[in-house]
């Protein structure tokens, strides 16, 4: 049981160290390049970072129950741009996003 915990430890540090080193490059390619001057605002959006978050957990931890809690919470705060971006799309748009959702879920339930 102490070596599940020490592993789980482990992936959890991993994940919080890449996580502050993607969002340091990103502050510092920000101050070098802005990415709003490039057509890019939403990069820096700070929304954004806790799907960045979100997204760094499910790759390196093994448990993704954190990641998995992230998107969950990302999804129901940012709810009013994503009606309006699938709004916006075409029909088949929520269709195919679905399926991947699902892909995805169930790809990593097996795992």
């Amino acid at each position: 049981m102490g070596a599940a915990k020490a592993n789980n430890n482990r992936d959890t540090y991993r994940a919080t160290a890449v996580t502050l080193i993607v969002f340091g490059i990103l502050y510092l390619v920000d101050k070098l390049i802005h990415f709003s001057s490039i057509g890019l605002p939403w990069v820096m959006n700070k929304d954004n970072f806790l799907l960045y978050t979100a997204v760094i957990f499910l790759i390196f931890k093994r448990d993704k129950s954190v990641g998995l809690v992230l998107i969950g919470l990302w999804l129901i705060l940012n709810f009013g741009l994503i009606t309006a971006l699938l709004g916006t799309m075409s029909a088949y748009l929520l269709p195919v996003t679905l399926l991947v959702l699902g892909i995805i879920l169930y790809w990593l339930a097996t795992r």
